[in-house]
């Protein structure tokens, strides 16, 4: 049984419609991440589910119990906001216990749940701190912690990193995925950064303009997205596309050739099995699945080298001047200026 089920939710302020017919299943224990552009719905779908918000339309059931008419204190979930909202004038210890003193639970209780959690986040040593002696992972920390203590049936977590610099940022994500498996509970992660998304994930679901996009494992959405803008969203560099037309589809409509650009593939996944030879059809190919070979025929001039120590991206422009890019592991002796050729093995390219 699903821990979290959402039926048929619609979300409008006034006349406006926010979230559009969204079903999901999220089973317990699993990390699903909710991403996609600023503005697409994502924190207002988790708002929904913690009852932030009152829905429009539709059911929202958590833990087999229909929640749309309880409030956010009985729904069984915890939520840690981007703003980290510390009391700043209570210790860590204090900020932590608050919500738990309003259950009237014992101060034995209260202890014992503050000092296990802060056991978990490695910040027993911080408990007599204020929030203003601490760093802002430090702070962010204490805010989950103030989430663990409850023991909910579901972590929501509404952009919780944005606030910290880079390389924090990724350090805090690393104990986020940590604490998940340690705690082995249903979290909910909205964020709009999909390195955040693939690396967290068990299951992402991209939004855009309040729909669902698609559902799936990173690497299902990485290497099968079912939309352009799926494609698109997802990976670094970001896809590239070109535009051209379809010249063949295969009897069963799952795969077809391609011709624009100056070049010609054949037996490329095909995304959209109601096309039709002729149809105008983009072809979609991730810059790192490029190969740099002299028998290739896609042909581009060299714009920019960017070496970024890990890898180096190359962006180009074909002959009718649509831009493109190449990224390789290594650092080829590339310059501003070349005429490059490149193939690419046809089961790593998307029809859209």
């Amino acid at each position: 049984m699903a821990q979290v089920e959402l039926k048929n939710v619609d979300k409008s302020f006034g006349k406006i419609k926010v979230i559009r017919d969204v079903h999901l299943s999220i089973e317990k224990g699993e990390f699903v991440v909710f991403v996609g552009p600023s503005g697409c719905g994502k924190s207002t779908l988790l708002r929904l589910i913690a009852g932030l918000e009152n829905l429009t339309d539709g059911e929202i059931i958590i833990a087999d119990k229909p929640v749309m008419d309880l409030p956010p204190s009985e729904r069984g979930i915890a939520m840690v906001f981007q703003s980290y909202a510390l009391y700043p004038h209570m210790s860590v210890f204090q900020n932590m216990a608050f919500s738990l003193s309003l259950q009237s639970l014992s101060k034995a209780e209260i202890k014992t749940r503050v000092e296990a959690a802060a056991r978990i986040l490695q910040m027993e040593h911080l408990l007599d701190r204020r929030p203003a002696a601490l760093s802002g992972g430090q702070r962010q920390r204490v805010a989950i912690g103030r989430a663990i203590v409850r023991n909910p049936d579901v972590f929501l977590f509404d952009e919780p990193l944005s606030n910290l610099d880079a390389a924090l940022r990724h350090d805090t994500r690393v104990e986020i995925a940590k604490l998940h498996k340690q705690l082995d509970a249903t979290t909910i992660y909205v964020t709009h950064d999909q390195v955040e998304a693939m690396t967290l994930a068990d299951k992402i679901v991209v939004l855009k303009d309040g729909e669902v996009m698609q559902v799936g494992s990173p690497m299902d959405l990485f290497n099968t997205p079912q939309n352009e803008f799926v494609a698109g969203f997802l990976g670094s560099p970001k896809m590239n596309f070109f535009d051209g037309n379809l010249s063949k589809v295969t009897k069963n409509g799952l795969t077809g050739s391609f011709v624009g650009e100056g070049l010609t593939a054949n037996s490329i996944r095909l995304t959209s099995p109601e096309k039709q030879a002729n149809d105008r059809i983009r072809l979609g190919i991730r810059p790192q699945h490029l190969q740099i070979n002299e028998k290739g025929n896609l042909v581009g001039k060299v714009t920019l080298v960017e070496k970024l120590g890990t890898e180096t991206v190359i962006e180009l422009s074909t002959k009718s001047g649509t831009p493109f890019r190449y990224a390789a592991a290594e650092t080829p002796n590339i310059s501003i200026g070349d005429s490059l050729k490149f193939k690419f093995e046809s089961n790593r390219a998307h029809l859209f």
